[in-house]
């Protein structure tokens, strides 16, 4: 397999522009946006570039790129340190019990509180993949990526990583949950607010959402419904979080409702169970087909190659290719 994911390059911006145009809205961290997709690149540079290993407000952008053709097939993204530019916005869902002794009964009421309890975490975020390309396991490739990359640069990333999954979109690009709630406090539609906070950020939010908690009773049903459901395109990816040890915990996203999933950064499967050592010998033929990374900051590479690790690590010689690493080179490793 020819592909590698790789760090972005300010040279990326057409390509990234074009993936942008393809994810149907509600996608904030990869809007059809030329200057805010530039922004993204020379922000990811400076991480790239940053020497000090340690946490600060830094983005890392990854590429898939098949090297056969040179053309990018997926992207994905990295937030170092959320909610230090502009506070970071979640619901809290909730639910309040009260009892009435004269009529013999206990209400409990679901509610909606506006929280930045996830500032200060990390985020994995941006995972696109071409619609051409969904096969052959390059959006597991893409998504655990991010967690080998962590796992090499840990001084740069938190205790606790989330990810927000993409709420429920109906066929006319809107947002139930927006529309029922959100929408009627801003005076603009979804695709409006979601592309206005994709260039500007969410600071909006706090000037105008109210602050009190909204009883989900209030709301209408099809607001209720979609309530921490993902989006159909995301359910692979929920699946491959829980696969790695994210859970809700009860948060989610305020402009379309989509699940939040947390998880403490060391506990998550791939950075606690990959390994590493170094290679030996790059003519390995028969092996297992396994996820590997070489490589740090600028020059890491992560991609699909098969490894043995019996009296010396072994990797065969397309997937030595495909990372360009040879004899003596260090090489992290898990089992697909």
């Amino acid at each position: 397999m020819s592909f590698v994911v790789r760090p972005s390059r300010p040279d990326d911006l057409g390509s990234l522009y074009d993936m942008a145009k393809l994810t149907g809205g509600g996608f904030t961290n990869l809007p059809p946006d030329k200057k805010s997709l530039k922004t993204k690149l020379e922000r990811s540079e400076a991480a790239f570039s940053k020497p000090q290993d340690a946490t600060g407000d830094d983005l890392y952008l990854l590429i898939l790129e098949n090297l056969e053709t040179g053309k990018v097939a997926g992207t994905a993204q990295i937030f170092s340190l959320i909610g230090q530019h502009w506070p970071f916005y979640s619901y809290r869902i909730g639910t309040l019990s009260q009892t009435s002794k004269e009529l013999g009964r206990t209400f409990r009421a679901e509610m909606l509180s506006l929280t930045t309890d996830y500032e200060g975490a990390s985020e994995v975020g941006g995972l696109f993949l071409h619609p051409q390309e969904r096969a052959g396991g390059l959006g597991l490739l893409l998504a655990r990526s991010r967690y080998l990359f962590i796992r090499a640069h840990r001084k740069r990333f938190a205790e606790r990583v989330i990810a927000e999954l993409r709420g429920v979109i109906d066929e006319g690009g809107g947002s139930p949950f927006w529309d029922g709630l959100a929408g009627k406090f801003f005076g603009m539609g979804f695709r409006e607010a979601d592309e206005f906070n994709a260039v500007h950020g969410n600071q909006f939010i706090a000037d105008l959402m109210p602050k009190h908690p909204i009883y989900t009773a209030m709301l209408p049903e099809t607001a209720r419904q979609v309530i921490g459901l993902p989006h159909t395109s995301g359910r692979a990816a929920m699946r491959m979080l829980e696969n790695e040890g994210f859970r809700n915990e009860g948060y989610v996203d305020i402009f379309d409702g989509g699940p939040t999933m947390a998880a403490l950064t060391d506990t998550i499967r791939t950075i606690r169970e990959a390994r590493d050592g170094i290679v030996d010998a790059t003519d390995l033929e028969e092996g297992e087909t396994m996820l590997a990374a070489t490589g740090r900051l600028k020059d890491f590479r992560c991609a699909y190659a098969k490894i043995e690790d019996r009296d010396g690590l072994r990797i065969d010689a397309a997937g030595a290719g495909t990372l360009g690493i040879f004899p003596n080179d260090r090489l992290s490793y898990i089992p697909r």
